[in-house]
């Protein structure tokens, strides 16, 4: 089975792929500042992010874990330390293609990492097991971490591991013999025993000593006090026993050919080649012991760290939004079909997240909702009145619910969209070849190529870059198409003709879904950054401006008539 944090068992994995202009248009690169300051995650983030499931069941799975992870301090921390222990248990994989390991302290640390990893499956267990987790993905995780010890041999692994590192660690050092030609040549070099004590100086050259001085200066036969296997034909590789001084083991020796007799030296290449043999065998032994093993299915855990990492940096976010005082909520998902949406105080979550870094911000919140009554809003208002961080803040609140994480509002409920497409003013160096309108009317064109009824559409201040004459005649034509669509939409324009021509658009086209203006407010000349439905107001909106900065006829009138008099 293979198991996932994202996606529920047994159901279809099932997402859409924002597009690259979303992905910048929607500032996720921004975000991932914010979530990581490590490089080598943000990929894995990212991925994920880019990703966008639209089942209700999926999105409140995922909902449900991320509440776990918010709610729980000690689990973020357990996880934490997981992630940092098992990426550095990912070449785990490699082990069983690594054929031709011969490295004995190389299968070593293999070993520990295996004792490590699951030393890893019982620390998630015990941190499972000790917290009143709600999530049915974290309680599927506890009994799957449960279970792989009593599917996989795990004791018996354990056990193995223990009894074979145990030997490893005794061994001290290796008795070799060698064997001479006529002309006193090393012809072969052989193992006779390892040992579990190393030689000392003194006992080395007492030894020599004793040979040196000798009247017989050769033994007859070997030293009874070693064992007399030298080099056997199909040596065995297990059953290795440590007794007070040697294995009762050897492994075959190494034949040694030279040309002449001052050859090279054939002793050191001969021991070279024996203790890589030795290395080898051992080796291979002890891997023909974890074979069995190694495919077991607490392996899998490996493929959830981008997973765990998802949760555990949107919790931490979530916490540090939450300390400032801004509300984030667990938004409730409706169904898929109804198209349905509603925000009580949302806001930007890029705003959110420069108040995290200090910044002295007073962030405005509004109500907003998608329904029957209106699904495509034609956003009109002032310059810098807040009409791009509006319409960016629905996507970011939209994206955020159906990742599962908690939204920048204080009330949410959703239908999730099956996509969200949007549409910027591009880079100048993007559009030389087709020019400006050419460049937005054809991005424009490949969004309808692939938007359907569910998904969310955000334009900001498209087509702006023709004359207004031109720009209105498209820009209706784009407004007709998203209600006979039937998409929801944000179109934030600074074309008041638009915004003013949505009831004749509603009457022209059939569609359920319907038009409506909606406007960015000023009070007193002042921009507010509330919106609410209104018909456009460029006039009003200039008048209050032109009354605050003094700049109305009357005021000016005023201005002159008083210099005159003081002339």
């Amino acid at each position: 089975m293979k198991f996932s944090l994202l996606f529920p068992n047994d159901s279809e994995r099932r997402f859409a792929v924002l597009t690259d202009e979303a992905v910048n248009d929607l500032s996720l690169e921004f975000i991932l500042d914010a979530l990581t300051e490590e490089r080598a995650e943000r990929p894995h983030l990212l991925s994920i992010m880019k990703r966008i499931p639209a089942e209700p069941e999926t999105i409140r799975y995922r909902r449900d874990i991320f509440d776990d992870f918010l709610r729980f301090p000690k689990l973020r921390e357990a996880m934490s330390d997981l992630v940092k222990r098992l990426s550095d248990l990912r070449d785990l994989e490699r082990f069983q293609k690594d054929a031709d390991a011969s490295a004995l302290w190389s299968l070593i640390n293999r070993l520990r990492e295996i004792d490590d990893y699951m030393s890893c499956i019982n620390m998630i267990k015990d941190t499972l097991t000790g917290l009143d987790i709600s999530s049915s993905g974290m309680r599927e995780l506890r009994d799957y971490v449960t279970e792989i010890p009593r599917e996989s041999g795990f004791d018996e692994l354990k056990a193995d591991i223990d009894e074979l590192m145990t030997k490893a660690r005794r061994l001290k050092s290796i008795t070799i013999g060698v064997n001479l030609d006529k002309l006193l040549r090393p012809e072969a070099a052989g193992v006779v025993a390892l040992n579990d004590e190393k030689f000392s100086d003194a006992g080395l050259m007492g030894r020599f000593s004793s040979f040196v001085d000798s009247k017989n200066e050769i033994n007859h036969g070997l030293d009874k006090g070693e064992s007399g296997r030298f080099s056997p034909e199909n040596p065995p590789t297990t059953g290795f026993l440590m007794g007070a001084t040697t294995f009762n083991t050897a492994i075959n020796g190494s034949h040694i050919e030279t040309s002449t007799v001052t050859g090279k030296d054939p002793l050191s290449n001969a021991l070279r080649k024996t203790v890589t043999d030795i290395m080898r065998r051992t080796v291979k032994d002890i891997k023909s012991t974890i074979k069995k093993y190694v495919d077991f299915s607490g392996y899998s855990l490996i493929n959830l760290m981008p997973e765990i990492l998802f949760y555990i940096r949107w919790a931490e976010l979530t916490e540090k939004i939450l300390k400032t005082g801004m509300p984030m909520c667990k938004p409730e998902i409706t169904s898929y079909e109804s198209r349905d949406c509603s925000f009580k105080g949302v806001y930007n979550l890029k705003l959110a997240i420069n108040k995290v870094k200090g910044e002295s911000i007073n962030i405005i919140d509004n109500d907003f909702e998608f329904s029957d009554e209106r699904r495509i809003y034609i956003l009109t208002g002032p310059n810098r009145g807040g009409k791009t961080i509006f319409t960016q803040a629905i996507g970011l609140a939209m994206l955020l619910a159906q990742w599962g994480v908690y939204v920048p509002a204080g009330e949410a409920a959703i239908s999730p969209c099956d996509n969200i497409f949007t549409h910027f003013p591009a880079d100048e160096n993007d559009t030389v070849d087709l020019g400006r309108l050419g460049e937005e009317s054809q991005r424009l064109s490949k969004i309808f190529e692939t938007a359907t009824r569910h998904s969310l559409l955000l334009l900001n201040e498209s087509l702006a870059t023709t004359s207004v004459a031109e720009g209105v005649f498209i820009a209706k034509d784009v407004v007709r198409v998203m209600r006979y669509l039937g998409t929801r939409a944000i179109f934030n324009t600074h074309m008041h003709e638009l915004a003013a021509s949505v009831r004749d658009i509603n009457d022209e086209v059939e569609g359920d879904s319907r038009a409506e203006s909606l406007i960015t407010g000023v009070h007193n000349g002042e921009r507010s950054f509330k919106v609410f439905i209104a018909p456009p107001q460029g006039v009003s909106y200039a008048a209050d401006i032109a009354k605050k900065y003094g700049v109305t006829f009357e005021q000016m009138k005023n201005t002159v008539d008083s210099n005159k008099t003081n002339d």
